[in-house]
């Protein structure tokens, strides 16, 4: 799959995710709404319709948020010094479980482009300091899970 074909997955994943938490439904209805609107021709900001390998991506990540959250949930209050999971904006919360879930569970995503994906994911919906504080956390679950250590470098390509 091309970089920019997970990377779409992974808003995708983000969108359904942010829905799900945004209006208390299941994961399974808020991405059944987003694959609707995308595939009935109006998509979503001229988004095109979605390909079988970023459905399959973003369900992957999707699916595999919720059944790992309490999981996720407790690697990310535990990477993030000050802040409970219930006070981070809802976006921020949403990005960083998925970046946890790909550092934690996708041995195949390379650690660094987990955490260079989900700053992205941050820059592109989040606040004005998303950026920063999730590339923070992310950080620190990575080292945290072994996935990187101080002396390698964090650069890496989806």
């Amino acid at each position: 799959m091309a970089v920019s074909s997970r990377r779409l997955a992974r808003d995708y994943a983000l969108r359904a995710l942010y829905t799900a938490d945004l209006r208390e439904i299941a994961v399974a209805a808020a991405l059944q709404e987003l694959w609707s609107t995308l595939m009935d021709g109006e998509g979503i900001d001229g988004d095109r319709a979605p390909e079988s390998e970023e459905v399959e991506f973003a369900q992957r990540l999707v699916f595999g948020v919720e059944a790992e959250k309490a999981e996720l949930d407790r690697l990310i209050e535990e990477a993030s010094t000050n802040w409970r999971l219930s006070r981070m904006p809802m976006v921020d919360r949403n990005v960083l479980r998925i970046a946890a879930f790909e550092l934690l569970r996708c041995a195949d995503i390379p650690a660094t482009v987990a955490i260079n994906e989900s700053i992205e994911l941050a820059k592109r919906f989040g606040g004005a300091d998303s950026r920063a504080f999730v590339n923070g956390i992310v950080d620190r679950l990575g080292r945290q899970l072994d996935r990187i250590t101080a002396d390698r470098p964090r650069k890496g390509k989806a």
